[in-house]
């Protein structure tokens, strides 16, 4: 059985990754941008629409080092990462998020801000809060962005209630849920004309099916 010591050195070395990959941001403020996407195992928040759902169980993806993680996306030109999950803050990412930005990355991450702490050193923080589990508020101060699926109507007054909570800056984005597109992307269009500070967000790299 592990130390205490050992199992800390695991979990700030190694990361449980689902999957890695080169594509287009499809989504908020980056999307258009070339970016390499990692996405790592373990969420506890249970979103019943979630497309990700084999990402949940951390135990089911392989122990990746961060040195390997690292050399993955330096196999491609493109020098922004994009640490996603799951609920990726459920590990410690520091040693992840320096070793990316010393290699010449700029580090985003989309979190729901359920977790603790915000580790890890990030140039671009996307905050999608879910009703399944509440947000710690520290993200609040944190978030660049603020992404809200929206899933029926009820999901515009959830959106709203975390606007007074973050900074005067920080970009607002609300995205249908792709399986219910078709009937609240028109209702999204129309909320947004009437309260501008708010944009779209399409998931457009499934418009242009690419990963």
């Amino acid at each position: 059985m592990l130390t205490e010591q050992q199992q800390q050195t695991i979990e700030t070395t190694t990361l449980p990754v689902m999957e890695a990959f080169y594509t287009v941001q499809g989504e908020g403020a980056h999307t258009g941008r070339a970016a390499y996407f990692i996405r790592l195992g373990g969420c506890d928040v249970g979103c019943h629409w979630c497309d990700v759902k084999e990402s949940w169980d951390a135990s089911l993806h392989p122990q990746l080092s961060i040195d390997h993680i690292v050399a993955g996306a330096m196999q491609h030109p493109g020098r922004m990462a994009v640490i996603t999950g799951g609920e990726p803050l459920m590990h410690d990412l520091t040693t992840l998020t320096n070793a990316l930005q010393t290699a010449g990355f700029k580090t985003n991450i989309e979190t729901s801000g359920v977790c603790a702490a915000v580790t890890g050193s990030w140039d671009w923080i996307c905050f999608s809060p879910k009703k399944f589990k509440k947000p710690n508020p520290a993200i609040y101060e944190r978030a660049d962005e603020l992404k809200v699926i929206i899933y029926n109507a009820s999901d515009f007054a959830f959106a709203e209630s975390f606007v007074p909570h973050l900074r005067p800056d920080c970009k607002l984005f609300l995205q249908t849920e792709w399986s219910r597109s078709n009937e609240m992307l028109p209702r999204i269009v129309e909320y947004v004309k009437n309260n501008p500070q708010w944009q779209i967000s399409l998931q457009t790299h499934k418009y242009m099916d690419i990963p």
